[in-house]
Order: C-alpha cells, then sequence, then structure tokens
C-alpha cells in the first residue's frame, strides 16, 4: 500500500502534550493525524493517505447511519524502556478485521495492509506514546474502522467503504490499583445467537449491551454477564470482556467461541496460562457451574479480559434475587496479568514473538 502523508500544520504543542499523557484518561484526547483509505468495486483499496486529525464530512443518506454496517478493532501501541514503540499481536487484529468484513459483507483488507496501516500513523504520531518510566501502564490505543460511506438508501452492501485508523493515549484502566470488579448477571437480554454477530466486532454488539450495563450499574455491578440466547443457561461474555474460570486442581475454563468474540488478550491468556503449567479447556461452562462452583469451593479465581484492562479479577456475581460471593484467591489472575503486561510494555523476555515494532 502506497500511504502519502500531509502533516498537520497545528501539531499540539510540546507543554500540552506532557500535559496531556501524564493523565490521559481513556479516549479523550487524540493524535495529530489520522490515516485514511476508500473502496470501491471498480478501483479496489485506493487513495491510502496520513492527513491532519479532523472531522468527518457525511451526507445525511450515508449508508453506516441508517444500516450499521461497520466494523472496528481496538489495540494499543506501547513504548518500551529503550524508547523504541511496539504494537501487541497487530496481525492477529488484522486477520480478526478480515473476519467481521466477511460477516458485515464488507470488502477485505489485506492484514499486511492493515499492519502497514497502523504502523504508519503510529511513525509518524510517535511523540503521542507515553513513557512507563512511573512504573506505570500508559500506551497509545489504535482504532483501526471501516464502515459503509457509499449515499445510499438501498438495502445492500455498500459500494463504498472507508477504513481509517485513529489514536488516543490511554492511562492505566485501574486507578490505585487492581480491583476485583463486581458483576450482574441479565437474565433480560443476550447478547448474540447462532449466526448472529457476536463474533464480529462491530458496533452494534457493543449498542445492544449498553441497556443490559445500565441495568448492572442500577445495582452496584461495574459488569454485565450475558448467558447464551438458545437456552439462558451458558455463560457467554461480559459487555467487553472474556471469562476465564480457575478450578482448584489448576485447570482454567473459559467459554468457547462461536458466538462470543475471538478476543486477542484471550487467545494470548491461553497460551500463557499453559506456559505456567495450566490446562485451559475452551467449551460450554454454564452459570449453575459458576454458582455451585463458588460455593464449593471449586472454581479459586475467576479473571476476565480484555484490551483496556488486559486482565481484571472478577468478585462477586449478582442477580435478580441472589448473589454468588467472590472467589478465595487472585494468584493466578494477578501472576498472569504481570506476566502479559510486562512482556507489552518491555519489562520481560518476548518468548512467544508476539510483539511488533514499529519505530
Amino acid at each position: 500500500m502506497d500511504i502519502s502523508t500531509t502533516p498537520t500544520d497545528r501539531p499540539v504543542d510540546d507543554g500540552r502534550l506532557v500535559e496531556i499523557l501524564a493523565n490521559p484518561g481513556f479516549g479523550m484526547h487524540f493524535t495529530d493525524h489520522m490515516f485514511t483509505v476508500e473502496w470501491t468495486p471498480e478501483k479496489g483499496w485506493y487513495d491510502a493517505r496520513i492527513t491532519p486529525y479532523g472531522p468527518l464530512t457525511l451526507d445525511p443518506a450515508t449508508a453506516v447511519l441508517h444500516y450499521a454496517q461497520e466494523t472496528f478493532e481496538g489495540m494499543k501501541a506501547y513504548r518500551h524502556p529503550d524508547g523504541t514503540v511496539w504494537t501487541f499481536r497487530p496481525e492477529e487484529n488484522a486477520k480478526r478485521m478480515v473476519r467481521s468484513s466477511r460477516r458485515l459483507a464488507f470488502p477485505e483488507l489485506d492484514p499486511d495492509d492493515f499492519v502497514a496501516a497502523v504502523d504508519a500513523l503510529v511513525t509518524v504520531d510517535q511523540r503521542w506514546v507515553p513513557d512507563n518510566a512511573d512504573g506505570g501502564e500508559k500506551s497509545l490505543y489504535l482504532r483501526p474502522f471501516m464502515f459503509a460511506s457509499e449515499v445510499f438508501l438501498g438495502v445492500r452492501p455498500a459500494q463504498h467503504v472507508t477504513f481509517m485508523v485513529i489514536a488516543s493515549p490511554a492511562g492505566a484502566y485501574f486507578k490505585g490499583g487492581v480491583k476485583p470488579v463486581t458483576l450482574w448477571l441479565t437474565e433480560d437480554y443476550t447478547r448474540a445467537g447462532r449466526g448472529g454477530m457476536g463474533a464480529a466486532k462491530t458496533g452494534g454488539n457493543y449498542a445492544s449491551s449498553l441497556v443490559a450495563q445500565q441495568q448492572a450499574t442500577a445495582h452496584g455491578c461495574d459488569q454485565v454477564v450475558f448467558l447464551d440466547a438458545q437456552e439462558g443457561r451458558y455463560v457467554e461474555e461480559l459487555g467487553g470482556m472474556n471469562l476465564y474460570f480457575v478450578h482448584a486442581d489448576g485447570r482454567i475454563v473459559t467459554p468457547e467461541t462461536g458466538t462470543i468474540l475471538e478476543g486477542i488478550t484471550r487467545a494470548s491468556i491461553i497460551e500463557l496460562a499453559g506456559k505456567l503449567g495450566h490446562q485451559v479447556e475452551e467449551r460450554r461452562f454454564s452459570i449453575d457451574e459458576w454458582r455451585d462452583g463458588v460455593a464449593s469451593g471449586d472454581i479459586v479465581e475467576i479473571f476476565a479480559c480484555g484490551t483496556a484492562a488486559v486482565v481484571t479479577p472478577v468478585g462477586s456475581l449478582k442477580w435478580d434475587g441472589g448473589e454468588a460471593p467472590a472467589p478465595a484467591s487472585t494468584d493466578l489472575t494477578m501472576r498472569i496479568r504481570t506476566a502479559l503486561v510486562d512482556i507489552q510494555l518491555g519489562r520481560a523476555d518476548d518468548t512467544f514473538g508476539w510483539m511488533h515494532q514499529v519505530c
């Protein structure tokens, strides 16, 4: 992919950037540039460019606004102690976007071009990648996304598609240290069913989780747990994270994919846990198995994972009329979390070959 670059003539000044990177929050500040490439059936992918970050001008009839034909990814760039900048398994994000594109009837962006686009933006805006000299977990969050940009109100796959990448510095997910999250079990809403879009990373999946998340918040919980749509018995995922259940004999169970997102952090933890000597089972896991396992002491830890939080221990589970207490331990959870974060931030050797150097 040939990428042209038009530098901004109004970059954020160095003093302001220091202030932003000291306390970036999440998704609040954006870098000086953005990447864009477009597609039509006649041209294929064309006009790949990096331009100053700024608003988009969309016709009111732009297809994505009406039929939600859209996919996205979430990933991070990390500054290592030697000043170099790396991303974590970007080729896996690229492959997942291909799978999402197939489900949403989009053209496929070649994984090499996906990685090249991300690399190009990170290289241009590398001064926005925070360092972690203070021992923190700051990073540059990257948001590649694709949307139906054709101006047309017919219900069919768009004939004009736009792929973009934007970036935003991110602070540590947990301020003041990692703490177990409390979960609300929704029995009113499901996330996805067989043949649906649950395994695609598309905005509609997240929109469908919001009302259930409102329920969770109203009951004093941090996140919502979804069950399968067919039987309402099997644990699927949280609003934005995958789940793991650690048993007293060292086994770890995680719900199988198919109707849930194939998390890249999830897959990495399966490999990492195996190296630490823990057998990981991917299978259906019922809500009764959760409740009974915690009550009997057979389940000794539960944790969740995702790009933003990396790994977080799970505390109590609440539902209408009941509650399962927090498991007894977080020891393995924190070992896995520390091992993964240390690889991402360049504090430990990457024996898996997961890290990709950008600049």
